[in-house]
Parts: structure tokens; C-alpha cells; sequence
């Protein structure tokens, strides 16, 4: 079960419990379940701490993983485990993204549930899911990836397509302290087709943010903005000074972390920048984990100049 860090003195208390009593308890579930979330202050801490705002994704394939893992009884778990392990210290969030655990059915639901526990509680845990349906629909989708007693997972925020407006992003909002991270910008070419419609004196996706920003405050809400966009970070600043922004792009798709950062940062950082294929696949032989501590030393002490530049930190 994962507890997250909204105050070390309660999980002291935890700890104290659990060496008296089984740590199933029902009273000690239902009281971890009250604090299991990561505040934007927390965030902040960490982000000041590990000098990082590195989000690395979880974007594990099981036909890319190393071989000789295939002989554990769930080799995408003990990937994720052997990754998260490795470079915890040096990121602040994890991102796994759901396509690559639905496909696999129930194992890979399964590998989901295990890594979504061992994820940290000093890390965020954003499942990327692009959810965005309605009513009921959508509330299922909540229960699924926010509610632990329902499901086994209990991510700190979800990505979700606003298409469908605020039907489809209240269902998340209302579990206390939970963040949706909304699609803004994105970095696909496809994106063009109806992100920059003009929708009178602004396009489609400073609208979307304009209009969200009414739903939650900076402490619930993110936006999604594709790294290779950079040149439009301006723009969203203007919609979004103090949101937190996840920007997937960064390494393997040839987005600029030097340019994210100097059209993204805010006073807070403000940024989660995402790294997947050039950490978790920087090697397929046994060392694979070392390798990716390495890619995500390298992104951690960039990341740390630039907060210093900066004056974050």
C-alpha cells in the first residue's frame, strides 16, 4: 500500500501502529487512505530538494525489456521495479502510461497495480491514461486509478482529454487532493487539425486552458504541452502563469529542455518535463538500470543549473 508523504509525523504514526499491530488493520487502511496524496507544496519541496522537475515514464514494452527478465514471474514489474529503484532520488514523478499494461489484459493490469504501489511516496504518480468520457463513465475511470481499496492503485493524477468538457473532468476533481492533467498543446502533427482553431480572438487549446482554469485552481489542475512546441510556451504562460505544466517530448523526440526552460519555468518551476525511451531503454543487457540512472543523472544535473539560473532553488 502506498502512503504519501502529506506529513511525516503521520506516517511515524503509521510505522509506530504497524510494529503492534497487523498492518492490515481496518482502522489504519481507512486512515491511510485519508492522507495518501501529494500536495503542490509538497511537489515543490521536492523539486527544490532533488534539484530535478524530471517526470520519468514508465512506458514499459515487454518486448523491449531486457531478456533475461523474462524468467521473473512478472517481468514488466520487476523492470519498473529495478527503473524506479534506480532513479528515484534524481525525479519527481513517474508517468506509466495505461496502453502499455491494458494490452497485456490481465498481467498487465497486474503489473500496473504493482508498480502504481512501489512508486515512492517522495515521487508523484501520474498514470497516463488520457481519459474522457461522461457521467458514471467517467467516474469509473476515477474510482479505477484514484481509489486503492477498489482497484490496488492509487496515483496522485491522471491525464485527461477535456473534449468533452467539464463532464468529463469533475469526476476526478472530486476525489480530495487528486490532480487532472489536462491535454493542451500537444506535440503530435495531428494536433494541428483542431488544437489551433481559431476560436475568435485566441485558438482551440488557450480557450480549453482559459475555460479549466475555472474548474480547479494551480493546486488540482496541470496541462499537457508537447516539449517540441516550445515556441508557443509563451502563450500558455499567459493562460497558465502558475499551473504546473507536464511536457512530454524531451530526449528520444528531440524537444529542448534548455528551450522548456526558458519559456516554461515560472517562480515554482512550474514544469514536469517527461523523459520515457532515453532512460528506460538506454541498454537491454543486465545493467539496464545503471544505464538508466546514468540518463537520468544526466537530465537531474541540467535540470539543477537550470533551476539555479533561474533562482528557484
Amino acid at each position: 500500500m502506498r502512503l504519501q508523504h502529506n506529513s511525516i509525523q503521520l506516517n511515524e504514526i503509521i510505522k509506530t501502529f504497524n510494529s503492534f499491530f497487523d498492518c492490515k488493520t481496518p482502522s489504519l487502511f481507512i486512515f491511510a487512505q485519508i492522507i495518501r496524496f501529494m500536495t503542490r507544496q509538497q511537489l515543490i519541496e521536492q523539486i527544490k530538494q532533488k534539484r530535478s522537475f524530471l517526470c520519468v515514464g514508465l512506458d514499459t514494452d515487454i518486448d523491449l525489456i531486457p531478456r533475461f527478465l523474462l524468467d521473473y514471474a512478472d517481468p514488466v514489474f520487476e523492470f519498473n521495479k529495478r527503473i524506479i529503484d534506480a532513479t528515484h532520488d534524481l525525479c519527481v514523478a513517474y508517468k506509466p502510461n495505461s496502453a502499455f499494461y491494458e494490452c497485456r489484459g490481465v498481467a498487465g493490469w497486474q503489473s500496473l497495480i504493482q508498480t502504481s504501489q512501489h512508486i515512492p511516496e517522495t515521487c508523484l504518480g501520474l498514470i497516463d491514461a488520457k481519459r474522457g468520457d461522461i457521467g458514471n463513465t467517467s467516474a469509473m475511470y476515477a474510482k479505477a486509478f484514484f481509489d486503492e481499496e477498489s482497484s490496488g492503485m492509487s496515483f496522485d493524477a491522471i491525464t485527461v482529454a477535456p473534449y468533452m468538457g467539464i463532464d468529463s473532468v469533475k469526476p476526478f476533481l472530486e476525489f480530495e487532493g487528486k490532480w487532472v492533467v489536462l491535454l493542451a498543446l500537444t506535440s503530435n502533427e495531428g494536433g494541428k487539425n483542431f488544437q489551433f482553431i481559431n476560436t475568435g480572438n485566441q485558438r482551440l487549446f488557450e480557450t480549453v486552458i482559459d475555460t479549466a482554469n475555472g474548474w480547479g485552481g494551480a493546486d488540482r489542475i496541470m496541462y499537457v504541452v508537447g516539449a517540441t512546441r516550445s515556441e508557443e510556451f509563451i502563450s500558455i504562460r499567459k493562460h497558465a502563469p502558475d499551473h504546473f505544466l507536464l511536457v512530454p517530448g524531451v530526449g528520444a523526440q528531440g524537444g529542448s529542455l534548455q528551450e522548456v526552460a526558458r519559456y516554461g519555468l515560472n517562480k515554482d518551476c512550474g514544469l514536469l518535463v517527461n523523459s520515457s525511451r532515453s532512460i528506460i531503454y538506454a541498454s537491454k543487457g543486465e545493467d539496464f538500470a545503471d544505464r538508466a540512472r546514468e540518463e537520468a543523472l544526466k537530465l537531474q544535473q541540467e535540470m539543477g543549473e537550470l533551476l539555479e539560473s533561474h533562482e528557484i532553488i
